[in-house]
Protein backbone atom coordinates (compact mmCIF):
# COMPACT_ATOMS: atom_id res chain seq x y z
CA UNK A 1 0.00 0.00 0.00
CA UNK A 2 1.62 3.26 -0.96
CA UNK A 3 1.99 5.78 1.41
CA UNK A 4 -0.99 8.60 0.27
CA UNK A 5 -3.06 5.79 0.49
CA UNK A 6 -1.80 5.03 3.81
CA UNK A 7 -2.36 8.22 4.96
CA UNK A 8 -5.82 8.51 3.62
CA UNK A 9 -7.04 5.49 5.17
CA UNK A 10 -5.37 6.71 8.34
CA UNK A 11 -7.25 9.79 8.24
CA UNK A 12 -10.70 8.17 7.50
CA UNK A 13 -9.90 6.20 10.61
CA UNK A 14 -9.13 9.18 12.64
CA UNK A 15 -12.54 10.99 11.77
CA UNK A 16 -14.49 8.06 12.72
CA UNK A 17 -12.77 8.09 16.17
CA UNK A 18 -12.87 11.83 17.18
CA UNK A 19 -16.40 12.46 14.82
CA UNK A 20 -18.08 9.16 14.64
CA UNK A 21 -21.60 10.58 14.60
CA UNK A 22 -20.32 13.41 12.24
CA UNK A 23 -22.33 12.90 9.09
CA UNK A 24 -20.22 11.90 5.99
CA UNK A 25 -22.30 10.79 2.96
CA UNK A 26 -25.84 12.18 2.14
CA UNK A 27 -27.86 11.37 -1.10
CA UNK A 28 -30.68 10.77 -1.67
CA UNK A 29 -32.14 8.63 0.08
CA UNK A 30 -29.43 7.66 2.90
CA UNK A 31 -27.30 9.78 5.05
CA UNK A 32 -24.15 7.69 6.57
CA UNK A 33 -21.99 9.27 9.57
CA UNK A 34 -18.02 8.52 9.91
CA UNK A 35 -18.38 5.35 11.86
CA UNK A 36 -21.03 3.72 9.38
CA UNK A 37 -19.13 5.26 6.58
CA UNK A 38 -15.82 3.06 7.57
CA UNK A 39 -17.51 0.13 8.22
CA UNK A 40 -19.37 0.08 5.09
CA UNK A 41 -16.00 0.50 3.26
CA UNK A 42 -14.52 -2.29 4.91
CA UNK A 43 -17.37 -4.79 4.41
CA UNK A 44 -17.48 -3.96 0.79
CA UNK A 45 -13.20 -4.82 0.82
CA UNK A 46 -14.37 -8.28 2.00
CA UNK A 47 -16.45 -8.64 -0.84
CA UNK A 48 -14.37 -7.52 -3.30
CA UNK A 49 -12.12 -9.99 -1.77
CA UNK A 50 -14.22 -13.03 -1.99
CA UNK A 51 -14.81 -12.24 -5.73
CA UNK A 52 -10.91 -12.60 -6.26
CA UNK A 53 -11.51 -9.55 -8.79
CA UNK A 54 -8.62 -7.49 -9.92
CA UNK A 55 -10.46 -5.07 -12.15
CA UNK A 56 -13.90 -3.79 -11.20
CA UNK A 57 -16.17 -1.21 -13.00
CA UNK A 58 -18.30 0.99 -12.00
CA UNK A 59 -21.70 2.61 -13.84
CA UNK A 60 -23.78 4.01 -11.03
CA UNK A 61 -25.29 7.39 -10.89
CA UNK A 62 -23.80 9.74 -7.84
CA UNK A 63 -24.81 8.58 -4.51
CA UNK A 64 -24.03 6.53 -1.12
CA UNK A 65 -23.02 3.04 -3.25
CA UNK A 66 -20.47 4.63 -5.53
CA UNK A 67 -18.12 6.57 -3.67
CA UNK A 68 -18.14 3.62 -1.11
CA UNK A 69 -17.46 0.96 -3.88
CA UNK A 70 -14.92 3.44 -4.95
CA UNK A 71 -13.19 3.43 -1.64
CA UNK A 72 -13.33 -0.18 -1.25
CA UNK A 73 -11.59 -0.78 -4.76
CA UNK A 74 -8.83 2.22 -3.87
CA UNK A 75 -7.84 0.87 -0.25
CA UNK A 76 -8.26 -3.02 -1.30
CA UNK A 77 -5.12 -1.98 -4.09
CA UNK A 78 -7.92 -2.79 -7.17
CA UNK A 79 -8.14 -1.11 -10.09
CA UNK A 80 -11.09 0.65 -10.80
CA UNK A 81 -12.91 1.49 -13.70
CA UNK A 82 -14.98 4.69 -14.17
CA UNK A 83 -18.03 4.79 -16.73
CA UNK A 84 -19.45 8.12 -17.65
CA UNK A 85 -22.91 8.12 -17.67
CA UNK A 86 -22.86 10.02 -20.65
CA UNK A 87 -21.32 7.60 -22.39
CA UNK A 88 -22.76 5.63 -25.45
CA UNK A 89 -22.99 1.46 -25.36
CA UNK A 90 -20.47 1.45 -28.06
CA UNK A 91 -18.00 3.14 -25.51
CA UNK A 92 -18.95 1.25 -22.42
CA UNK A 93 -18.54 -1.45 -24.23
CA UNK A 94 -15.25 -0.55 -25.79
CA UNK A 95 -14.15 0.51 -22.27
CA UNK A 96 -15.15 -2.78 -20.34
CA UNK A 97 -13.62 -4.96 -23.33
CA UNK A 98 -10.38 -2.60 -23.48
CA UNK A 99 -10.01 -3.06 -19.07
CA UNK A 100 -10.86 -6.63 -19.33
CA UNK A 101 -13.15 -5.90 -16.15
CA UNK A 102 -14.47 -9.03 -14.70
CA UNK A 103 -16.96 -7.51 -12.36
CA UNK A 104 -19.30 -4.87 -12.78
CA UNK A 105 -21.71 -3.01 -10.47
CA UNK A 106 -24.07 -0.53 -12.28
CA UNK A 107 -27.71 1.12 -12.08
CA UNK A 108 -30.37 -1.48 -13.78
CA UNK A 109 -31.36 0.31 -16.59
CA UNK A 110 -27.92 -1.09 -18.49
CA UNK A 111 -28.70 -4.65 -17.27
CA UNK A 112 -29.75 -6.04 -21.04
CA UNK A 113 -26.70 -4.36 -22.26
CA UNK A 114 -24.32 -6.29 -20.52
CA UNK A 115 -26.26 -9.20 -20.70
CA UNK A 116 -25.60 -8.74 -24.22
CA UNK A 117 -21.56 -8.17 -23.81
CA UNK A 118 -21.98 -11.73 -21.75
CA UNK A 119 -21.50 -10.67 -17.97
CA UNK A 120 -24.07 -13.13 -15.79
CA UNK A 121 -25.70 -11.42 -12.49
CA UNK A 122 -25.03 -12.43 -9.54
CA UNK A 123 -25.67 -10.72 -6.27
CA UNK A 124 -24.81 -7.07 -6.66
CA UNK A 125 -21.71 -7.73 -8.98
CA UNK A 126 -22.26 -8.70 -13.05
CA UNK A 127 -19.60 -11.56 -14.01
CA UNK A 128 -17.44 -12.29 -16.54
CA UNK A 129 -13.83 -13.49 -17.70
CA UNK A 130 -11.74 -12.83 -20.29
CA UNK A 131 -8.76 -14.32 -21.57
CA UNK A 132 -5.03 -12.87 -22.95
CA UNK A 133 -2.83 -10.65 -20.60
CA UNK A 134 -3.58 -7.70 -18.87
CA UNK A 135 -2.76 -4.63 -20.64
CA UNK A 136 -2.67 -2.53 -17.30
CA UNK A 137 0.74 -1.15 -16.34
CA UNK A 138 1.41 -2.23 -12.61
CA UNK A 139 -0.03 0.00 -9.67
CA UNK A 140 -3.14 1.27 -11.79
CA UNK A 141 -5.54 2.19 -9.04
CA UNK A 142 -7.97 4.12 -11.46
CA UNK A 143 -8.56 3.89 -15.46
CA UNK A 144 -10.39 6.89 -16.25
CA UNK A 145 -11.29 7.12 -20.02
CA UNK A 146 -10.76 10.20 -21.81
CA UNK A 147 -12.38 10.61 -25.46
CA UNK A 148 -10.40 11.89 -27.75
CA UNK A 149 -11.15 13.40 -31.42
CA UNK A 150 -12.53 10.25 -32.83
CA UNK A 151 -14.81 9.65 -29.95
CA UNK A 152 -12.91 6.20 -29.37
CA UNK A 153 -12.42 6.32 -25.33
CA UNK A 154 -8.77 6.16 -24.43
CA UNK A 155 -7.73 4.56 -21.29
CA UNK A 156 -5.85 6.46 -18.44
CA UNK A 157 -4.19 4.47 -16.08
CA UNK A 158 -3.13 6.68 -12.82
CA UNK A 159 -1.64 5.23 -9.47
CA UNK A 160 -3.55 5.40 -5.87
CA UNK A 161 0.28 7.99 -4.86
CA UNK A 162 -0.69 10.65 -7.84
CA UNK A 163 -4.67 10.58 -7.26
CA UNK A 164 -4.19 10.99 -3.17
CA UNK A 165 -1.60 13.86 -3.38
CA UNK A 166 -3.53 15.42 -6.11
CA UNK A 167 -6.76 15.09 -3.09
CA UNK A 168 -4.90 16.20 -0.60
CA UNK A 169 -3.24 19.35 -2.21
CA UNK A 170 -6.99 20.01 -3.06
CA UNK A 171 -7.88 19.88 0.47
CA UNK A 172 -5.08 22.01 1.70
CA UNK A 173 -6.11 24.67 -1.17
CA UNK A 174 -9.55 25.24 0.04
CA UNK A 175 -8.59 25.20 3.83
CA UNK A 176 -8.21 28.85 4.29
CA UNK A 177 -12.29 29.20 3.07
CA UNK A 178 -13.00 25.62 5.51
CA UNK A 179 -15.73 24.66 3.77
CA UNK A 180 -17.56 21.97 5.95
CA UNK A 181 -19.90 20.51 3.06
CA UNK A 182 -19.70 19.61 -0.38
CA UNK A 183 -21.94 18.97 -2.52
CA UNK A 184 -20.74 16.72 -5.87
CA UNK A 185 -22.10 18.32 -9.23
CA UNK A 186 -20.27 16.55 -11.58
CA UNK A 187 -20.85 12.40 -12.11
CA UNK A 188 -18.29 10.67 -9.32
CA UNK A 189 -17.04 9.35 -12.91
CA UNK A 190 -15.14 12.73 -13.57
CA UNK A 191 -11.43 12.54 -12.59
CA UNK A 192 -12.14 15.94 -11.61
CA UNK A 193 -15.29 14.94 -9.45
CA UNK A 194 -14.24 12.06 -7.93
CA UNK A 195 -10.77 13.91 -6.43
CA UNK A 196 -12.86 16.77 -5.10
CA UNK A 197 -15.11 13.87 -3.15
CA UNK A 198 -11.68 12.53 -1.98
CA UNK A 199 -10.77 15.67 -0.53
CA UNK A 200 -14.04 16.45 1.15
CA UNK A 201 -13.40 13.28 3.19
CA UNK A 202 -9.70 14.44 3.94
CA UNK A 203 -11.33 17.30 5.07
CA UNK A 204 -13.60 15.36 7.83
CA UNK A 205 -16.34 17.51 5.88
CA UNK A 206 -20.50 16.10 5.00
CA UNK A 207 -19.95 14.71 1.03
CA UNK A 208 -23.11 15.45 -0.60
CA UNK A 209 -24.05 12.86 -3.22
CA UNK A 210 -27.21 13.79 -4.78
CA UNK A 211 -28.11 11.70 -8.18
CA UNK A 212 -27.77 13.23 -11.30
CA UNK A 213 -31.53 13.31 -11.88
CA UNK A 214 -32.69 14.83 -8.64
CA UNK A 215 -30.06 17.47 -9.93
CA UNK A 216 -31.84 18.07 -13.04
CA UNK A 217 -28.66 17.25 -14.82
CA UNK A 218 -28.90 14.77 -17.90
CA UNK A 219 -26.04 13.38 -20.02
CA UNK A 220 -22.95 15.75 -20.68
CA UNK A 221 -24.73 19.03 -21.16
CA UNK A 222 -28.73 19.04 -20.11
CA UNK A 223 -29.60 21.04 -17.33
CA UNK A 224 -32.82 21.63 -15.31
CA UNK A 225 -32.14 24.72 -14.05
CA UNK A 226 -34.48 25.81 -11.82
CA UNK A 227 -34.58 22.17 -10.21
CA UNK A 228 -30.34 22.62 -10.04
CA UNK A 229 -30.98 25.88 -8.07
CA UNK A 230 -33.83 24.20 -5.90
CA UNK A 231 -31.32 21.64 -4.84
CA UNK A 232 -28.55 23.66 -4.40
CA UNK A 233 -30.45 25.97 -1.99
CA UNK A 234 -31.89 23.39 0.09
CA UNK A 235 -28.60 21.21 0.60
CA UNK A 236 -26.84 24.63 1.26
CA UNK A 237 -23.20 23.55 0.12
CA UNK A 238 -20.02 25.09 0.76
CA UNK A 239 -17.91 23.88 -1.60
CA UNK A 240 -18.66 22.73 -5.52
CA UNK A 241 -16.59 21.86 -8.81
CA UNK A 242 -17.77 23.54 -11.46
CA UNK A 243 -17.40 23.24 -15.41
CA UNK A 244 -17.69 26.80 -17.02
CA UNK A 245 -21.84 26.21 -18.21
CA UNK A 246 -22.64 25.79 -14.54
CA UNK A 247 -20.45 28.59 -13.72
CA UNK A 248 -22.57 30.50 -16.51
CA UNK A 249 -25.65 29.68 -14.98
CA UNK A 250 -25.08 30.24 -11.65
CA UNK A 251 -23.53 33.78 -12.06
CA UNK A 252 -26.81 34.71 -14.41
CA UNK A 253 -28.97 33.38 -11.92
CA UNK A 254 -27.46 35.46 -9.03
CA UNK A 255 -27.56 38.36 -11.05
CA UNK A 256 -31.27 37.75 -11.11
CA UNK A 257 -31.80 37.08 -7.66
CA UNK A 258 -32.75 33.25 -8.36
CA UNK A 259 -30.01 31.80 -6.32
CA UNK A 260 -28.38 33.11 -2.87
CA UNK A 261 -24.50 32.17 -2.97
CA UNK A 262 -23.86 32.97 0.64
CA UNK A 263 -22.87 29.79 1.88
CA UNK A 264 -20.90 29.19 -0.58
CA UNK A 265 -16.83 29.49 0.76
CA UNK A 266 -15.11 27.78 -2.22
CA UNK A 267 -15.91 26.98 -5.77
CA UNK A 268 -13.57 25.38 -8.37
CA UNK A 269 -13.68 25.67 -11.92
CA UNK A 270 -11.84 23.87 -14.53
CA UNK A 271 -12.36 21.74 -17.67
CA UNK A 272 -12.49 24.36 -20.42
CA UNK A 273 -11.93 27.52 -20.46
CA UNK A 274 -12.96 30.48 -18.46
CA UNK A 275 -13.47 33.97 -19.93
CA UNK A 276 -12.09 36.69 -17.51
CA UNK A 277 -15.16 38.81 -17.52
CA UNK A 278 -17.26 35.60 -16.37
CA UNK A 279 -15.11 35.98 -13.63
CA UNK A 280 -15.50 39.34 -13.17
CA UNK A 281 -19.33 38.93 -12.93
CA UNK A 282 -19.06 35.63 -9.99
CA UNK A 283 -16.91 38.28 -8.15
CA UNK A 284 -19.05 41.13 -8.47
CA UNK A 285 -22.31 38.63 -7.47
CA UNK A 286 -20.24 36.74 -4.43
CA UNK A 287 -19.26 33.97 -5.61
CA UNK A 288 -15.87 33.01 -4.40
CA UNK A 289 -14.42 30.95 -7.71
CA UNK A 290 -11.62 29.49 -8.04
CA UNK A 291 -10.12 28.48 -11.98
CA UNK A 292 -7.99 25.31 -12.26
CA UNK A 293 -6.40 23.97 -14.97
CA UNK A 294 -5.69 20.20 -15.52
CA UNK A 295 -5.91 16.73 -17.10
CA UNK A 296 -6.64 13.63 -17.39
CA UNK A 297 -2.90 12.48 -17.84
CA UNK A 298 -1.59 14.09 -14.80
CA UNK A 299 -4.24 12.86 -12.24
CA UNK A 300 -6.63 16.06 -13.17
CA UNK A 301 -5.49 19.24 -11.40
CA UNK A 302 -1.92 20.71 -12.22
CA UNK A 303 -2.75 24.27 -11.65
CA UNK A 304 -5.29 26.27 -8.80
CA UNK A 305 -5.98 29.60 -7.67
CA UNK A 306 -6.81 29.62 -4.12
CA UNK A 307 -7.66 32.35 -1.53
CA UNK A 308 -4.74 35.17 -0.94
CA UNK A 309 -3.09 33.27 -4.26
CA UNK A 310 -5.34 34.41 -6.80
CA UNK A 311 -5.37 36.47 -10.47
CA UNK A 312 -8.10 36.45 -12.69
CA UNK A 313 -7.64 35.36 -16.48
CA UNK A 314 -5.13 32.70 -15.10
CA UNK A 315 -5.18 29.17 -13.80
CA UNK A 316 -3.18 29.55 -10.29
CA UNK A 317 0.62 28.16 -9.50
CA UNK A 318 0.63 24.25 -9.74
CA UNK A 319 0.03 22.08 -7.32
CA UNK A 320 3.30 21.90 -4.32
CA UNK A 321 4.14 18.48 -6.02
CA UNK A 322 4.20 19.91 -9.33
CA UNK A 323 6.29 21.30 -12.04
CA UNK A 324 5.44 23.78 -14.62
CA UNK A 325 7.36 24.77 -17.69
CA UNK A 326 7.32 26.17 -21.29
CA UNK A 327 8.69 24.86 -24.31
CA UNK A 328 10.49 27.19 -26.86
CA UNK A 329 6.63 26.63 -28.61
CA UNK A 330 5.03 27.88 -25.83
CA UNK A 331 3.18 24.59 -25.15
CA UNK A 332 3.20 23.64 -21.48
CA UNK A 333 5.16 21.08 -19.98
CA UNK A 334 4.62 19.38 -16.81
CA UNK A 335 6.54 17.22 -14.08
CA UNK A 336 5.37 15.33 -10.75
CA UNK A 337 2.09 13.80 -11.69
CA UNK A 338 2.27 11.90 -14.82
CA UNK A 339 -0.16 9.06 -15.61
CA UNK A 340 1.82 5.47 -15.41
CA UNK A 341 0.53 4.83 -19.06
CA UNK A 342 -2.17 4.38 -21.73
CA UNK A 343 -3.84 1.39 -21.47
CA UNK A 344 -1.95 -1.29 -23.63
CA UNK A 345 0.50 1.03 -24.25
CA UNK A 346 4.47 0.86 -22.97
CA UNK A 347 4.27 2.46 -19.04
CA UNK A 348 5.03 5.78 -19.28
CA UNK A 349 8.81 6.81 -18.23
CA UNK A 350 9.90 10.45 -19.10
CA UNK A 351 10.09 13.28 -17.02
CA UNK A 352 7.74 15.99 -18.17
CA UNK A 353 4.74 15.10 -19.64
CA UNK A 354 3.72 17.14 -23.08
CA UNK A 355 0.21 18.73 -22.04
CA UNK A 356 -0.68 19.89 -26.19
CA UNK A 357 -2.03 23.31 -24.04
CA UNK A 358 -0.29 26.44 -25.19
CA UNK A 359 0.62 28.98 -22.20
CA UNK A 360 2.57 32.09 -20.53
CA UNK A 361 4.04 32.01 -16.77
CA UNK A 362 3.79 35.49 -15.25
CA UNK A 363 6.95 36.09 -12.50
CA UNK A 364 5.03 34.82 -9.70
CA UNK A 365 4.47 31.89 -11.14
CA UNK A 366 0.74 31.92 -12.50
CA UNK A 367 0.29 30.14 -15.53
CA UNK A 368 -2.24 31.72 -18.26
CA UNK A 369 -3.42 29.38 -20.99
CA UNK A 370 -3.51 29.73 -24.62
CA UNK A 371 -5.70 27.17 -26.18
CA UNK A 372 -5.02 24.02 -27.19
CA UNK A 373 -1.68 23.70 -29.59
CA UNK A 374 -2.99 21.69 -32.53
CA UNK A 375 -6.20 23.55 -32.74
CA UNK A 376 -4.15 27.08 -33.29
CA UNK A 377 -5.27 28.36 -36.87
CA UNK A 378 -2.99 30.99 -38.53
CA UNK A 379 -5.24 34.23 -40.66
CA UNK A 380 -4.32 34.89 -44.10
CA UNK A 381 -2.89 37.91 -42.19
CA UNK A 382 -0.45 35.74 -40.66
CA UNK A 383 -1.82 35.85 -36.91
CA UNK A 384 -1.90 33.36 -34.73
CA UNK A 385 -5.23 32.46 -32.98
CA UNK A 386 -6.60 29.98 -31.17
CA UNK A 387 -10.39 29.40 -31.36
CA UNK A 388 -10.92 27.53 -28.29
CA UNK A 389 -9.69 31.53 -26.78
CA UNK A 390 -12.83 33.35 -28.94
CA UNK A 391 -15.63 30.06 -28.34
CA UNK A 392 -15.18 31.21 -24.83
CA UNK A 393 -15.49 34.35 -24.62
CA UNK A 394 -18.73 33.83 -27.25
CA UNK A 395 -20.46 30.78 -24.86
CA UNK A 396 -20.17 32.67 -22.00
CA UNK A 397 -22.62 35.35 -23.00
CA UNK A 398 -26.24 34.65 -22.18
CA UNK A 399 -27.01 33.94 -25.22
CA UNK A 400 -24.92 31.25 -26.92
CA UNK A 401 -24.77 27.87 -25.73
CA UNK A 402 -22.24 26.45 -28.79
CA UNK A 403 -20.02 28.25 -30.60
CA UNK A 404 -17.27 27.46 -33.42
CA UNK A 405 -14.75 29.27 -34.83
CA UNK A 406 -12.28 28.91 -37.97
CA UNK A 407 -10.14 31.44 -39.44
CA UNK A 408 -7.89 29.22 -41.22
CA UNK A 409 -6.02 30.97 -44.32
CA UNK A 410 -9.05 33.40 -44.39
CA UNK A 411 -8.96 37.31 -44.12
CA UNK A 412 -12.10 37.09 -41.55
CA UNK A 413 -12.83 35.00 -38.88
CA UNK A 414 -15.76 33.15 -39.13
CA UNK A 415 -17.93 31.12 -36.18
CA UNK A 416 -21.00 28.95 -36.20
CA UNK A 417 -23.41 29.90 -32.91
CA UNK A 418 -26.69 27.60 -31.48
CA UNK A 419 -28.30 29.74 -28.84
CA UNK A 420 -29.77 28.66 -25.46
CA UNK A 421 -33.24 29.30 -26.59
CA UNK A 422 -34.66 28.36 -29.97
CA UNK A 423 -36.66 32.14 -29.50
CA UNK A 424 -33.17 33.57 -29.36
CA UNK A 425 -33.28 36.45 -32.33
CA UNK A 426 -30.43 37.14 -34.18
CA UNK A 427 -30.45 40.20 -32.71
CA UNK A 428 -29.72 39.09 -29.79
CA UNK A 429 -26.93 36.68 -30.80
CA UNK A 430 -25.13 39.74 -32.55
CA UNK A 431 -25.59 41.59 -29.43
CA UNK A 432 -23.48 38.81 -27.74
CA UNK A 433 -20.70 38.57 -30.49
CA UNK A 434 -20.10 41.77 -30.32
CA UNK A 435 -20.10 42.21 -26.43
CA UNK A 436 -17.19 39.20 -27.22
CA UNK A 437 -15.27 41.43 -29.39
CA UNK A 438 -15.39 43.89 -27.14
CA UNK A 439 -12.92 41.50 -25.29
CA UNK A 440 -10.47 40.18 -27.49
CA UNK A 441 -8.01 42.22 -30.03
CA UNK A 442 -9.11 42.65 -33.33
CA UNK A 443 -7.38 39.68 -35.23
CA UNK A 444 -9.20 37.43 -32.90
CA UNK A 445 -12.77 38.73 -33.29
CA UNK A 446 -15.69 37.29 -35.03
CA UNK A 447 -15.94 39.32 -38.48
CA UNK A 448 -18.59 36.91 -39.62
CA UNK A 449 -21.08 34.58 -38.12
CA UNK A 450 -23.77 31.30 -39.00
CA UNK A 451 -26.80 30.45 -36.87
CA UNK A 452 -26.48 26.76 -36.64
CA UNK A 453 -29.41 24.37 -37.91
CA UNK A 454 -28.75 21.85 -35.44
CA UNK A 455 -26.39 21.70 -32.15
CA UNK A 456 -23.62 19.65 -32.13
CA UNK A 457 -23.64 16.26 -30.32
CA UNK A 458 -22.09 13.37 -29.65
CA UNK A 459 -25.03 11.20 -31.54
CA UNK A 460 -24.21 13.73 -34.92
CA UNK A 461 -20.25 13.04 -34.94
CA UNK A 462 -19.81 16.75 -34.19
CA UNK A 463 -18.69 16.48 -29.96
CA UNK A 464 -16.68 14.04 -28.65
CA UNK A 465 -18.37 12.04 -25.76
CA UNK A 466 -17.25 14.45 -23.10
CA UNK A 467 -18.73 17.55 -25.01
CA UNK A 468 -15.60 18.84 -27.04
CA UNK A 469 -16.26 19.53 -30.67
CA UNK A 470 -14.86 17.17 -32.80
CA UNK A 471 -12.86 19.94 -34.81
CA UNK A 472 -12.65 18.34 -38.88
CA UNK A 473 -15.96 16.73 -38.43
CA UNK A 474 -16.99 20.22 -38.61
CA UNK A 475 -15.04 21.78 -41.04
CA UNK A 476 -15.99 19.17 -43.06
CA UNK A 477 -19.89 19.55 -42.50
CA UNK A 478 -19.87 23.36 -42.95
CA UNK A 479 -16.97 23.79 -44.82
CA UNK A 480 -19.33 26.40 -47.17
CA UNK A 481 -20.71 28.25 -44.34
CA UNK A 482 -17.18 28.68 -42.65
CA UNK A 483 -15.11 29.72 -46.02
CA UNK A 484 -18.40 31.25 -48.35
CA UNK A 485 -18.89 35.08 -47.05
CA UNK A 486 -21.50 35.08 -49.01
CA UNK A 487 -23.52 32.49 -47.75
CA UNK A 488 -26.14 33.96 -44.83
CA UNK A 489 -23.48 35.72 -42.74
CA UNK A 490 -24.01 38.64 -40.68
CA UNK A 491 -21.13 41.36 -39.69
CA UNK A 492 -20.40 41.83 -35.82
CA UNK A 493 -17.70 43.99 -36.64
Amino acid sequence: MSLELQRFQKILHSHMERNPHAIALWDDRVRLDYATLYAEVSYRQQRLRDEHVQVIALALDNGVEAILWDLAALFEGLTCVTLPPFFSPTQRAHCLEQSQATRVISEPELDAELLALGYEKSGEFWRRTFAGPNRMPPGTAKLTFTSGTTGTPKGVCLSAENLLQVARELDQASKPADPQHHLALLPLAILLENLGCYAALYAGATLSLPSQKALGIQGASGVNLPRLLEHLTKRAPESLILVPQLLQMLVSATEQKAFDPQKLRFAAVGGARVSEDLLLRAERVGLPVYEGYGLSECASVVCLNRPGAQRPGSVGRPLPHIQVKLADDGEVLIKGSALLGYLGDAPYAEDWWPSGDLGELDPEGFLYLKGRKKHQFVTSFGRNVNPEWVEAELTQRCHIAQAFVYGESLPRNHALLWPHRTDCTDAELAGAVAEANDALPDYAQVHSWTRLPYPFTAANGLLTANGRPRRDAIVETFHAQLTESAVSEESAS
